[in-house]
């Protein structure tokens, strides 16, 4: 029996070690549509900003709740010794005095020079800024995700360079050794061959370092796990790439109907044209309704607490009515500050235009160098392997020095990183362009 128990429990450790073995052997695909949306409705940033539109309704819902009028109640019991005024019948009187009072007030504000209106107009374009600050939020997540998934798949497409050539260094530094046996090159083309194929397993170490380090990145803007493993998933090859049609001056036109950050700086103009208004609210006078009920019980009547409560009920009601005369110029300072800060708003907002335009030109002209590099590219990636092929046949026949066919590897690997650079970065600034104008990003 114990024999069967052992069985079973070995039995019963290598499935779960097969199960998880094959759990860490399969790391998640993301595709690009997963990687935005999952970190849009994740990444801190954005949950961040989410949290500042949460304030600003609370801020908003306090404004509105400033109109209603208050309510309090009260309570007191006090003890005097001496000559004293009973609290409750106001008589002079020598001798100790327990009593109490009891009451509710109200006050409700009727008019403060419109300050109580302008602040709740004024939280409410606080609460639709936020809206675009989380818009803009997300906005900057997906341009990084996107940024950052290329580079993932560029430095992929890297590693399967290095290794190839890797691969290639080393089936020379075979032939050069059977060569330099047999005596028909000298040892320096020996250790050249074995110098080359050490450098570019140094480029295959290298490349695969960046591929994680990007790999790293993307987690966070993520928000996953230090084990969690990810893989990105490629994307398709017919994408057409040399094809761009677009206006600079239309796509800078629609971005500024489109981007969230021209909004926000529209609103911030206006929430601060609401903040002139409410300091100007300062030089008007605050009227107030304000009301109480009460009653009191004093030691020294003869009458028993609950009649007394009874007898001396009472209700106030009234208005309060305060005129600003002179209050150190604070009125007149905040009136002064609140045009500085319309002005300050204003340029806030030519800066925001600036700078959209600077992404816009900036992204169109490289989207255009980037075409223009492509098609160089892949003509010179044609070329240098067709060169390279030549020269490796004529290493192969002993008709070219191994420094030669290194300097042909060398450049046939310069124009495959090229192409695939000048592939990728036409790929970005496309997508760039076209989110700007408020469109979707797709690979």
């Amino acid at each position: 029996m114990k024999i069967i128990s052992h069985i079973f429990c070995f039995f019963f450790v290598i499935v779960a070690s097969a199960q998880t073995s094959d759990s860490i052997a399969k790391p998640k695909v993301w595709s690009l549509e997963d990687c935005i949306t999952y970190a849009v409705e994740n990444n801190i940033t954005v949950k961040d900003a989410g949290l500042g539109k949460d304030i600003s309704e609370v801020n908003y819902s306090r404004a509105k709740s400033a109109r209603l009028p208050d309510l309090f109640g009260s309570a007191t019991q006090n003890f005097s010794n001496g000559n004293t005024i009973d609290p409750i019948t106001s008589d002079y009187v020598t001798d100790q005095i327990y009593s109490s009072n009891v009451g509710v007030s109200s006050a409700m504000t009727l008019y403060q020079g419109s300050q109580l209106k302008n602040q709740i107009a004024q939280n409410k374009l606080l609460v639709d800024q936020n809206e675009f600050l989380i818009e803009e939020a997300k906005n900057n997540i997906i341009v990084s995700i996107l940024e950052n998934y290329l580079q993932i798949l560029y430095t992929k497409e890297d590693i399967i360079i290095a290794q190839n050539n890797l691969e290639a260094s080393e089936k020379e530094v075979i032939r050069s050794k059977a060569r330099l046996d047999a005596g028909t090159i000298a040892l320096n083309d020996y250790t050249e061959a074995q110098s080359q194929a050490a450098t570019n397993k140094y480029s295959v170490i290298t490349a695969k370092n960046n591929y994680q380090q990007y790999i790293i990145t993307l987690k966070q803007l993520l928000e996953l796990g230090p084990l969690d493993t990810i893989e990105v998933e490629a994307i398709a090859d017919d994408i057409d790439l040399i094809n761009l049609e677009m206006d600079k001056m239309n796509i800078y036109y629609k971005a500024l109907n489109v981007l969230p950050e021209m909004s926000a700086s529209d609103l911030d103009i206006a929430i601060n044209e609401k903040e002139l208004d409410i300091a100007k609210g300062g030089y008007m006078p605050t009227l107030s309704l304000i009301g109480s009920v009460g009653s009191g019980y004093t030691s020294i009547s003869d009458i028993n607490f609950s009649d007394q409560l009874n007898v001396n009920f009472n209700q106030k009601i009234g208005v309060n009515l305060t005129i600003p005369i002179f209050n150190r110029n604070e009125t007149k300072n905040a009136v002064k500050t609140a045009k500085i800060n319309i002005e300050r708003a204003q340029i806030q907002k030519q800066s925001t235009e600036k700078e959209i335009f600077k992404k816009v030109e900036t992204a169109y002209q490289n989207a255009l160098s980037a075409q223009e590099q492509l098609i160089a590219a892949e003509a010179s990636q044609e070329a240098a392997l067709q060169s390279y092929n030549l020269a490796k046949t004529k290493y192969e026949l002993g008709d070219l020095s191994t420094t030669d066919l290194i300097i042909n590897q060398n450049t046939y690997t310069t124009a495959q990183q090229n192409y695939i650079q000048a592939k990728y970065l036409n790929i970005l600034y496309h997508q760039l362009l076209q989110f700007y104008q408020g469109n979707d990003i797709k690979l």
